[in-house]
């Protein structure tokens, strides 16, 4: 899997992506912490709009901002856009208002909507070989996970020394660098052959997504996964805090089987993949996933599960969403020529959040309003919808590179 590392190209994209998200997880603890400090009791419901502004961005911007990659200088792209989000990073530490915070979260999230759909598109340009690609896929994966585990750590070792505003600097630091990383390569910047109005680039990439039945079942997956994941992630601290009536670590715990479930998944993907095509592997996935949910709702309505069996539920959903969703890019790739391929990014980055924009909210208030039984059943039954609309949807047959004009 470390081959592909010998690109130099693709090393320095990997190094920015790793820089990134470990700011980025900085600035997610000290926006707790910011919010507690400026709303009191009132910081869930802080977090809470921001976390559905995020949402929103992510879903409005990523069309739109699409629209312009391919008329743009990709490195130049990238680059802005990393500075964007550095200058907002150093901007809250000296708010004071709450509504500050919503105004700076939208623009920073605007600024990611942008970056990580042309940022994702990039690689299969710097990688074409597909056994390349994949094992970039499980290294990104890998990525992702080890940011979820390690900045945690991080910000607690920072915290003993200096003030939560200070993890802001971090954050900054952090866009900064993946800036240099950036500029420090020459990146492919494919333009579309013919130039296209600013509706037709907008549109663009969400019609030839959903004229690619490969695509719709991907899509069908992401609402699958999606379901799967917000249950861990909005409910976990209530179900661990709530009804065990455990510690926070135990909270860190059972989302640390999760990630754990993910990190093993983004180890066997290559060999997998390399055996098996990627619908058989996908629909795995995602029934692995969903089976582990099935089985958590089942005990939880004999008997308040333990810690221990929680975390292993978890660590077989974490396996099943990431052996559904990692595989993503290949399909993507292999679904539309590479000037076209950040419409098409931004369209499933888009897709897919306007899924978790629909279920984090049922998932909190099925498991406020019912408890863990029924929310776990509830969110298993959303998932089983996703999977059944997947296989009935994804022709088996379809030819391996084929792509479709919206």
């Amino acid at each position: 899997m470390l081959s592909v590392l010998r690109n130099r190209t693709y090393r320095h994209l990997l190094g920015a992506q790793v820089v990134a998200l470990t700011g980025t997880g900085l600035a997610t603890i000290a926006l707790g912490l910011l919010a507690y400090d400026l709303a009191g009791d009132a910081a869930g419901m802080v977090l809470g709009t921001a976390l559905t502004i995020k949402m929103l961005a992510y879903v409005g911007i990523a069309p739109l901002a699409a629209a312009f990659a391919e008329q743009l200088d990709r490195r130049k792209m990238l680059v802005f856009l990393d500075l964007v989000r550095a200058v907002v990073a150093l901007c809250l530490p000296f708010v004071t208002e709450v509504w500050q915070i919503y105004v700076l979260i939208f623009v920073l999230q605007s600024a990611s909507a942008g970056f990580t759909p042309a940022f994702q598109a990039t690689i299969p340009d710097v990688l074409p070989d597909e056994r390349d690609y994949t094992r970039a896929l499980s290294l990104s994966r890998l990525a992702v996970d080890m940011e979820s585990l390690l900045s945690p750590m991080l910000a607690a070792a920072l915290l003993v020394f200096l003030s939560f505003e200070s993890l802001f600097w971090g954050t900054s630091l952090g866009f900064v660098a993946s800036a240099v990383l950036v500029v420090s390569v020459a990146l492919p910047s494919p333009k579309a052959i013919r130039r296209k109005g600013i509706y037709d680039r907008t549109t663009r990439g969400i019609r030839i997504y959903l004229a690619t039945p490969r695509l719709r079942g991907l899509l069908a997956l992401s609402w699958s996964a999606a379901a799967l994941s917000a249950m861990v992630i909005v409910n976990t601290v209530v179900i661990v805090r709530t009804d065990l009536g455990l510690s926070e670590s135990a909270v860190a715990i059972a989302l640390a089987g999760f990630g754990g479930g993910s990190m093993i998944a983004a180890f066997a993907l290559p060999s997998l993949l390399d055996q098996f095509e990627d619908r058989r592997v996908m629909l795995t996935g995602s029934a692995i996933g969903i089976a582990s949910m099935a089985t958590a709702a089942f005990l939880s309505a004999m008997a308040p599960i333990t810690l221990s069996l929680l975390t292993i539920l978890w660590g077989l959903v974490g396996f099943g969403y990431a052996v559904t969703l990692t595989p993503s890019g290949r399909l993507l790739t292999r679904s539309a020529p590479a000037e076209d391929r950040p419409a098409l990014f931004a369209a499933q980055f888009t897709l897919s959040h306007a899924c978790w924009l629909v279920l984090y909210p049922l998932a909190g208030w099925l498991m406020t309003r019912f408890g863990a039984t029924v929310a776990l059943a509830w969110m298993t039954s959303a998932a089983i919808f996703g999977l059944v609309t997947a296989v009935l949807i994804w022709p088996r047959s379809e030819s391996h590179s084929a792509t479709h004009q919206p």
